[in-house]
């Protein structure tokens, strides 16, 4: 890969290139900075207008969006106590104490520090990690990928919130979606139902935007959208000096860390990392006893390592095409519409677009400092829009996307009714990470099924018994599909 890093900078230091990591950028921060939008909700509503754009500027773009909506996420956790995405949850517990007693911009410095750090590290982890994770992963065959991709859906288990078994029905429901169109192997119709615009399948795009952005708005119109916050004053942001760090840098370490692990596990997520981070701060900083009365170091374990888990968690999405939260599952989904398959061979079929991909996440992660002193300015005073005006934007915008890319209205219906179904499903407690992680992994797995099938035989059971990295994968899935039913009982037991 580095052989291919010369032509990757080329591409990252065209126009296009530096247009889209710093709009990238821009646009993540200030719509990570919006309450109700959330990092899934802006790169899904980017991912339309990706289409057009090349590979390498498509991705950045999407990966621009992701690292700068997670550090948005700060500002209105600091400024008006409401987390712009959920990631920022746990920095709202001492950046609103700190903004209380006139220190907003001294809080948001010691976000803005300690995101640029943790994303610097997650982007070193993510260029040395992948490409090795992805070279072990050369040896697979049909059977093989079959059985990783099996794996792989049994993180649907990690991102189910709630109820574990409305999770994997809604990852069955994105495997039956995944079904519609023609047969694979045999070019047959299947629950096409003779509609001639069903013959290549839903439309991804569609389904994605539907069932995280359009499923959003009507979520946040059901509860009533509030009106405008109250902005705590607010004069731009005050960067911590060397001396205030002093005693603070094993806790910074100790988040990243933290952050870089939590991200490299499927289906953990930033805000878990958040959380687990800020709780070993509680218990190991000196300044322990003051978590949640406006301590820096509960600003810095929060951010830390919500930002150190963006790069973690691209390893296996990008390694071995298995998504680490809804987040990832989306960019998966984006890899996927631009002809490119996640894998254990991206990297080698790949190597100047993987190149700039990790050059251009690196960069990404530096502009974060600059860029976040100047739009937390300017993305102050957007909190005080209502938020009704807000979901009325995003609609329009996912709408203009969806229509943009083919110009086929009936993409405009599967999106309609993928937001309805989606919002139906959320208000019942179905979680949308799985159906969409069951609709990307759905086809891989069934094409590798049946060319599993044909080389055994029709044997199923031949799979496990011959092929000993599939059974140590098969039963590795077994496991963390049984884990959290195990954990409960166990739980129940010592209850009684």
């Amino acid at each position: 890969m580095l052989s291919a890093l010369p032509d990757a900078i080329a591409i990252l230091l065209t126009f296009e290139g530096l247009l889209v990591l710093v709009m990238g950028t821009v646009l993540g921060i200030v719509l990570g900075a919006m309450p109700g939008i959330g990092s899934t909700v802006a790169v899904a509503m980017v991912l339309p207008f990706t289409l057009t754009m090349g590979q390498a500027p498509a991705i950045l773009l999407l990966l621009a969006v992701y690292a700068g909506s997670v550090y948005g996420g700060s500002i209105a956790a600091i400024l008006i106590n409401t987390p712009g995405t959920p990631q920022s949850a746990a920095t709202c517990l001492d950046g609103y104490p700190m903004a209380q007693r006139g220190e907003a911009g001294l809080a948001l410095g010691w976000a803005t520090v300690a995101s640029v750090i943790g994303g610097l590290v997650s982007a070193i982890v993510l260029i040395f990690a992948a490409p090795q994770l992805a070279a072990f992963a050369l040896e697979f065959g049909p059977i093989e990928t079959f059985a990783l991709i099996l794996l792989g859906m049994t993180c649907i288990v990690s991102v189910s919130t709630g109820s574990v078994i409305k999770g994997l029905l809604a990852g069955m429901i994105g495997i039956f979606l995944s079904t519609v169109g023609g047969d694979p192997i045999i070019g047959e119709m299947r629950f096409t139902f003779d509609n001639w615009q069903l013959f290549a399948g839903f439309n991804l795009l569609a389904v994605v935007i539907g069932v995280f952005a359009l499923s959003e708005v009507l979520m946040r119109a059901s509860a009533k959208l509030s009106q405008t916050s109250e902005l705590i004053d607010f004069k731009g942001v005050k960067l911590p000096s060397l001396a205030m760090w002093k005693g603070r840098y094993k806790n910074l370490g100790k988040s990243v860390l933290i952050g870089n692990l939590i991200g490299v596990l499927p289906g953990t997520g930033a805000a878990t990392a958040a959380f687990i981070s800020y709780a070993e701060g509680r218990r190991s900083s000196p300044n322990g006893d003051k978590y949640g009365t406006g301590e820096p170091d509960g600003i810095v374990s929060s951010e830390a390592a919500n930002n150190a888990v963006t790069g973690g968690a691209l390893v296996p999405t990008m390694a071995l095409g298995i998504p680490g939260d809804a987040i990832t599952a989306v960019m998966l989904a984006t890899l996927t519409l631009h002809g490119i398959t996640p894998g254990p061979k991206l990297v080698e079929d790949n190597p100047t677009l993987i190149a700039a991909i990790f050059a251009g996440f690196f960069i990404i992660n530096l502009l974060l400092l600059p860029l976040g002193i100047l739009l937390s300015r300017v993305a102050a005073p957007i909190l005080r829009v209502r938020e009704a005006y807000m979901m009325t934007a995003i609609v329009l915008l996912c709408a203009v996307g969806v229509y943009f890319v083919r110009g086929n209205p009936f993409d405009l219906l599967v999106m309609g009714a993928a937001g309805v179904v989606g919002f139906i499903l959320r208000r019942q407690g179905f979680p949308m990470a799985p159906l969409v992680i069951g609709m990307v992994l759905g086809p891989t797995l069934e094409i590798t099924l049946r060319q599993g099938l044909i080389l055994t035989d029709g044997n199923f059971f031949a799979f496990f018994t011959g092929h000993p990295i599939a059974l140590v994968l098969g039963v590795t899935a077994v496991i963390a599909l049984l884990f959290p039913f195990i954990r409960h009982q166990l739980a129940r037991r010592q209850t009684v």
